[in-house]
């Protein structure tokens, strides 16, 4: 099949704006990645566009701003996961020859929600009983802290890595550092979680072009290619769930080495979904940059780290970068993209040459997680 490269990527800085629709989030980020990729919008064959709450036909009214209406669009909803599943969408039809040049975007406005948790289907019997996410989360944070005998001054620390990460990211929600004393004296949540364990909602945009491998190389000299592009969904399970290993990404990290011929030892950096701190520790070991129960002592060693073996989250993650769940899969890709061209300034990693980004959604019943995208790139 053909192979795929990124030739552009743009976002806007995620943050609240209440004064804008979803449609006025949008088009700014086609904008930045039409302009980043250097090539006439109407070149674009078709656009895959990624929200979790923003309604009907957010593609055709994104576009319809920019006078790129007429094109085929594909409107997916996948919870956290739906721009990154737009994604593997568009990788597959230029895989397939269907298009040589592809848009995706990622957007979402949960300011109109007005604050608090994420609203779930009240008919899932989980969700009747009260299990909001951050409280799935906390169940999982508990449950860790007991096995492998973390203290909270531990998974604080998450929180102080990716708030020192977002210091350095102007799309950044969250541009302050705090010390591990503010995250566990701020606002109880969801035992153990305080405030600043918990990832801020808001509203944001970031788009991608995709090109056929023989078109990104006529379009620019480094483009940036998908070494791996993949979807797993969650498996039903109606009794024990092991809440300290999230089966969906130790599954989907394993088939999406093997389709790309690498191993987590491959990695130079990575973008994972840090939606609460604890997560970011589970995933450290679901895709296997430690063993089960060392998630804290390599955060504690540095590897995880900008200037480590392998940083995870520079951007600041969900923590810091924000979270507006539907743009959340495109953002990532957006900051590696921006890692292996070695654009991302202070917060670069040297030398980086492949780089993995990870969003996984959840939120229904019976179920670890409901789909979780993983893409491997390569410069």
């Amino acid at each position: 099949m053909t192979g795929v490269s990124v030739v552009g990527v743009g976002m806007i800085p995620f943050g609240k704006y209440p004064e804008k629709n979803i449609a006025d989030l949008g088009w700014p980020a086609v904008k930045a990645a039409i302009k980043d990729a250097g090539i006439e919008p109407k070149r674009i064959q078709a656009a895959y566009s990624g929200t979790a709450r923003g309604g009907a036909m957010v593609g055709q009214r994104i576009l319809g701003r920019l006078g790129l209406a007429g094109m085929p669009v594909v409107n997916v909803e996948n919870a956290c996961s739906s721009s990154s599943s737009a994604l593997r969408q568009a990788v597959i039809a230029v895989q397939s020859g269907a298009y040589d040049i592809v848009l995706v975007i990622g957007v979402e406005k949960l300011s109109k929600f007005g604050g608090g948790t994420l609203p779930l289907d009240e008919d899932d019997w989980e969700v009747r009983l009260g299990l909001s996410m951050p409280a799935l989360y906390a169940m999982r944070a508990q449950r860790y802290m007991h096995d492998y005998g973390v203290k909270l001054e531990q998974l604080a620390r998450v929180s102080v890595k990716n708030r020192r990460n977002g210091a350095l990211n102007p799309d950044a929600q969250m541009r302050k550092e705090v010390t591990v004393d503010e995250v566990l004296s701020s606002r109880m949540i969801a035992d153990p979680f305080t405030l600043l364990q918990c990832c801020p909602t808001g509203d944001g945009a970031a788009a991608i072009i995709l090109a056929s491998n023989t078109a990104a190389h006529k379009i620019r000299r480094d483009p940036i290619h998908v070494r791996a592009s993949h979807l797993t969904s969650g498996k039903f399970m109606a009794g024990f769930r092991d809440m300290t290993s999230p089966e969906i990404t130790v599954r989907g990290a394993h088939e999406c080495f093997e389709e790309a011929g690498l191993g987590p030892n491959d990695i130079d950096v990575a973008e994972v979904h840090d939606a609460f701190s604890i997560a970011e520790l589970l995933y450290y070991e679901a895709f296997g940059f430690c063993p089960r129960g060392e998630g804290a002592a390599l955060l504690e060693s540095g590897a995880t780290c900008l200037g480590g073996r392998i940083p995870i989250n520079p951007s600041g993650g969900l923590l810091a970068k924000g979270h507006p769940v539907g743009a959340t899969g495109a953002a990532q890709v957006v900051e590696i993209v921006r890692q292996l061209r070695g654009e991302a300034g202070p917060r670069q990693v040297e030398g980086a040459k492949v780089g993995l980004t990870h969003a996984t959604g959840g939120g229904i019943s019976g179920f670890d997680h409901g789909a979780c995208s993983i893409h491997v790139f390569q410069r």
